[in-house]
């Protein structure tokens, strides 16, 4: 199990995007894929002590974000980011990268404001907004996220 940069988490979710079919990534949109494959991965590891990366997700006006890889992108605006054409995705375990193209298959089909508005009904976001310090912890993530999959998928995760 290992912990990423938030940089490789990013650039998977922007190799993945095929702005040919009309898919692509907004900074509002590879914010709320990073936060989703950070739940999943919490859930399936089940270990406080290896998140998927260590840059902290902050509970913000619009959801779930990175603030570094805001920052790093805030100058597309809403526009698309482009997409990543040479990536190396053996950058992440097997398993990890699974659970990383279940989260771009499943969350990517959706709108940025969709997924925004996802968020805003889910108790990691909920908690960490109505605090001073909007800090999203880990096990936050790993609790709620439990509850959105089932045990063979964690069971599979380990094999």
């Amino acid at each position: 199990m290992h912990t990423y940069e938030s940089d490789d988490v990013a650039n998977f979710f922007l190799a993945r995007a095929n702005p040919e079919y009309g898919d692509f990534l907004s900074n509002l949109k590879l914010q709320k894929l990073c936060y989703y494959g950070a739940g999943l991965i919490a859930a399936v590891r089940s270990d406080d002590t290896k998140p998927l990366f260590n840059d902290p997700i902050e509970a913000w006006l619009h959801g779930p974000v990175v603030p570094r890889l805001y920052r790093k992108y805030k100058n597309y605006g809403a526009d698309a980011i482009p997409s990543v054409s040479s990536f190396d995705f053996e950058k992440f375990d097997a398993n990890d990268r699974r659970v990383l193209d279940d989260v771009y298959d499943f969350y990517g089909q959706y709108s940025a404001w969709k997924l925004r508005n996802m968020t805003h009904e889910e108790q990691p976001w909920l908690m960490a907004y109505s605090k001073d310090n909007k800090t999203i912890s880990n096990g936050a993530l790993r609790d709620f996220f439990l509850g959105e999959i089932d045990e063979d998928y964690t069971a599979a995760y380990h094999a």
